[in-house]
């Protein structure tokens, strides 16, 4: 579909095309098989991009919890002066925000994490807690000097975002809350759910991790509009109308009943399902674009007259 720029509740169309696996069943057994082959990604980033473009890293979570956080970033010779900063849903899988990552223009930079308990990041066990899920990945909120930040939480991250957002006010410079899980499941995550509850001891680390995060969400969303009460930043919902995961009603109530300290924006994507970020990089890049303020002018300082303010030539002497 044609991609329109929106604004408030005006409709954007969204295309939909991938080169890493897509749908239940994929996603199922890729799982399966790179669990099988001991490896923390189902297909390698390096693979496809040299470390120039997208780059692995990790780093020490925050709260002193003594574990290592694996992420993707975007390598820039300078900073850039927006900073994005990607929490992804449940499984947690960075890999799948590369072909993102990669067409990135150089003004701007992103890391997109893999959340604790999930792919290559520690640690081994489940983190249920949102609280503790959002102080591990307080670290990601460094910025350099003059650099200026947008979160974006998708889909069970959208809960984690709004709570870093809270503790962290002074560097925010934008929430996005992309196809967010608000604690209430569409037709395809209550079976995904159901049918994870019933093998969960069998199937892999990184779907039992999602299964059990899924079940613990609706007791936690309150901590969730809480926080957002609390922003001053910008809050931006962007949201498929034809989500199956996550109800797109569910996002709209949220955005008309919770009260911030500026009215949160919704952006309805028009035949866009639950993974924004399956679709056109272009497209997705357009989206998060529209949530970032234009750079105001450069203000030019200029000396006063002195006839400005009444002054006289003095005479001859």
């Amino acid at each position: 579909m044609a991609l329109r720029a929106m604004r408030g509740g005006e409709k954007r169309g969204f295309g939909l095309a991938s080169k890493r696996p897509k749908g239940v069943l994929a996603l199922f057994w890729a799982c399966l098989e790179s669990t099988a082959n001991g490896r923390t990604e189902h297909r390698p980033v390096s693979a496809d991009y040299p470390d120039t473009i997208v780059r692995r890293t990790t780093f020490p979570a925050g709260g002193n919890l003594g574990w290592r956080i694996s992420a993707l970033v975007t390598p820039r010779a300078q900073p850039a002066p927006w900073k994005i900063v990607v929490v992804t849903g449940a499984p947690s899988w960075a890999e799948y925000w590369a072909p993102i990552m990669a067409a990135l223009p150089l003004n701007r930079e992103m890391i997109v994490v893999d959340r604790p308990g999930f792919a290559a990041s520690e640690p081994g066990d489940c983190v249920a807690d949102i609280r503790v899920q959002a102080r591990a990945l307080s670290p990601l909120l460094r910025t350099e000097p003059g650099q200026k930040l947008l979160l974006v939480g998708q889909s069970y991250g959208a809960a984690i975002v709004a709570l870093m957002a809270a503790e962290h006010p002074g560097r925010i410079g934008g929430v996005v809350l992309l196809s967010s899980y608000l604690g209430q499941a569409g037709p395809t995550a209550r079976w995904l759910v159901r049918m994870g509850s019933r093998f969960l001891n069998l199937i892999p680390r990184d779907l039992r991790h999602a299964v059990m995060e899924i079940r613990g969400q609706p007791a936690q969303i309150g901590l969730m509009h809480r926080a957002l009460r609390r922003l001053r930043a910008p809050v931006h919902i962007i949201h498929g109308d034809q989500d199956d995961f996550a109800p797109i009603e569910v996002a709209r109530r949220l955005a008309d009943e919770i009260r911030t300290r500026r009215p949160i924006r919704f952006h309805e994507v028009a035949g866009a399902n639950h993974f924004l970020n399956d679709g056109p990089a272009g497209d997705l890049i357009g989206v998060l674009e529209d949530c970032i303020p234009p750079a105001k002018p450069a203000t030019v300082w200029r000396w006063p007259r002195w006839a400005m303010f009444g002054a006289r030539t003095l005479p001859a002497t």
